[in-house]
């Protein structure tokens, strides 16, 4: 564990952000992704691969979350046809 074991979790806890996930440190995601196949895609089912994933459709759920919310800070903008 990088940052120890829960490391992750707590640091998010303690800046007030969401954690995405936990990898795994595995030889195999280095040799994967060096080798031009990542993970997701040479090994999708495994555990690994799960949570690549899991933590991508997070990570889309966020983005998305702070993109509608930022929405309503930006001008109305209206096109008319001038004819």
């Amino acid at each position: 564990h990088i940052f120890g074991a829960g490391g992750g979790r707590e640091m998010a806890s303690r800046y007030g952000v969401e954690l995405l996930g936990e990898l795994p440190l595995e030889l195999a995601i280095r040799e994967q992704a060096d080798g031009g196949c990542p993970t997701v895609a040479a090994a999708p089912g495994s555990p690994a691969g799960l949570a690549y994933q899991a933590i991508a459709r997070r990570a889309a759920a966020a983005l998305a979350r702070v993109a509608a919310g930022g929405a309503a800070a930006f001008p109305k903008i209206t096109v008319e046809d001038e004819e």
